[in-house]
């Protein structure tokens, strides 16, 4: 276990020193430039070439390059031009809001895709097999930020029933953060929801055919013993993959459902240090986010390996 863990993590440094190059020269090769903004439209070239200059943008790029993987190798992911502090600093004061509002929408996803997919499963060619796959269709097909638009329309702005948008911590108001992150969380989980059902209904149906489930029917065990104790268990081999997929597309489908709902989160960070070319806010929280999936995908990695002892036997 431990050999497939640090396998795990040196093959995740090329990929994180890959997004940090990548990130550097999409930024750099974009129009617009951090001095505009900065400046004002009323600022002259010669304003905007001493803010260039300030900031260090007028250094050659590989100079550039250089000092951001120097400041990295002291853990200094380096200070936002706009916000005034550090880029460490900025991201962890609105990574809890992601944080809860992924959570929140993972547990949906759980719920209501896993069950969803084992009933269409054991109803298979029913009708309860044909609206769960329908459901699941429709949610895979819907973009959340439309989805998140239509449900402001109705349920906020038609009924009242929720706010348009902002967050309430947890922490001062449970119900006052429920009702602020149930619209934006559904609008997240949907589409996760229809995929996880339908990979947990195909993997249900594949195990459900195999020797073994028939062997214990024929034994007479209770079909939620038969179910419960010997499919599901097999099932969630390959749907323990598929959900470390989700929880690294919520985070990532959190930049445009934070804009919509107008949610302080790290998704909003990021699509504001975007518009406002904040280069070290950018790399510096691209990066973050970077590391975070990769931590997730280790922990999958894991969970997969205690999960199916074949993995541990061939990593070691």
């Amino acid at each position: 276990m431990g050999r497939v863990i640090l396998n795990r993590v040196l093959g995740s440094i090329p990929v994180i020193l890959i997004v940090t190059l990548i990130t550097f020269g999409l930024m750099r090769a974009i129009p617009g430039d951090v001095s505009a903004a900065l400046g004002g439209v009323s600022s002259t070239l010669a304003e905007r070439e001493l803010i260039r200059k300030n900031l260090g943008l007028d250094q050659p790029w590989y100079v550039q390059l250089t000092k951001w993987y120097a400041g990295l190798a002291r853990g200094d992911l380096g200070r936002s031009i706009f916000l005034g502090k550090d880029v460490t600093q900025a991201t962890f004061e609105r990574l809890p809001v992601t944080v809860s509002l992924s959570i929140y929408a993972l547990v949906l996803t759980l719920i209501f895709g896993m069950v969803s997919g084992v009933l269409a499963a054991l109803r298979q060619n029913s009708w309860v097999d044909q609206a769960a796959m329908m459901f699941a269709m429709i949610g895979v097909s819907m973009p959340n930020f439309w989805l998140g638009l239509m449900m402001i329309v109705l349920f906020s702005v038609q009924l009242g029933w929720l706010p348009t948008g902002g967050y309430i911590p947890f922490t001062q108001d449970p119900i006052g953060w429920l009702r602020s992150a149930t619209m934006p969380a559904i609008s997240l989980a949907l589409l996760q929801i229809g995929l996880l059902a339908r990979i947990t209904r195909s993997t249900m149906l594949e195990v459900l055919r195999q020797d073994y489930i028939r062997t214990a029917r024929a034994k007479g065990l209770p079909n939620y013993l038969v179910v419960g104790k010997h499919a599901l268990a097999n099932t969630m081999i390959p749907v323990v993959t598929v959900i470390g997929i989700i929880v690294s597309l919520l985070i990532s489908g959190a930049v445009v459902t934070e804009s919509v709902f107008s949610i302080p989160g790290v998704g909003q960070l990021l699509t504001s240090a975007i518009l406002n070319r904040d280069y070290p806010m950018i790399q510096g929280g691209l990066l973050f986010v970077t590391m975070l999936l990769v931590g997730i995908n280790i922990l999958v990695d894991v969970a997969y390996a205690w999960l199916d002892p074949r993995v541990r036997y061939e990593g070691g």
